[in-house]
């Protein structure tokens, strides 16, 4: 008969309790870690760090572009001013000028050809004149002339006819604006001298 063994319970060795507290202060304990939280924090404000100064340097470079930009615009605004100057400057230059060419030009156009004056002269002078000078000067034609025979009859009748003769003359008369009979003087051998003063007419442009 076989017979069942049974396995005695270890009574020789007692059961001792944890009789000691666990006084460790957490808190207090080395970090036993492989990769520290330290370094994740370190990291963490290094890489802030790098995008703020990122950052910084992209609006430094910005605000460099723009004055740049600006100094370009100042510059350019510069020359403009100055050429502008110029151009205001020869553009009184040229009214100046202008002005002096415009009143040459209607000095010219007022002025008939003297040849075709003076013939016409010869023409209608009568015989008992007798010209002694034409002086042409800028605004008209001064005569000068003696006339024959008796004072009276040249003073009354001769001087005046001659006026109206030259002032209602086509060909004449036309080319001035005024005839007028300036002055009648007895001379050394007892003649009249007249002068006659003819404005020019200005035609219009």
């Amino acid at each position: 008969m076989a017979l069942a063994l049974k396995r005695k319970s270890d009574s020789s060795v007692p059961e001792v309790p944890n009789w000691h507290p666990n006084l460790r202060i957490v808190e207090s304990l080395p970090d036993t870690k492989v990769v520290r939280t330290a370094f994740f924090v370190n990291g963490g404000f290094g890489v802030l760090a790098l995008i703020a100064l990122g950052y910084f340097l992209v609006q430094e470079w910005k605000l460099h572009e723009v004055n740049s930009q600006i100094a370009d615009l100042e510059h350019q605004i510069d020359q403009g001013t100055h050429q502008s100057n110029d151009a205001v400057r020869l553009y009184k230059d040229f009214k100046v000028e202008a002005a002096k060419t415009d009143e040459v030009a209607d000095f010219v156009s007022s002025r008939p050809l003297l040849s075709n004056i003076i013939l016409r002269l010869g023409e209608i002078t009568p015989k008992n004149i007798a010209l002694d000078s034409l002086d042409f000067k800028e605004n008209g034609l001064s005569i000068r002339a003696t006339i024959k025979g008796a004072a009276d009859k040249a003073t009354l009748q001769i001087a005046p006819a001659f006026e109206r003769l030259l002032r209602a003359d086509p060909k004449f008369g036309a080319k001035f604006s005024e005839v007028n009979l300036v002055t009648i003087v007895k001379n050394n051998a007892g003649r009249m001298k007249i002068d006659i003063l003819c404005t020019y007419r200005k035609e219009k442009k």
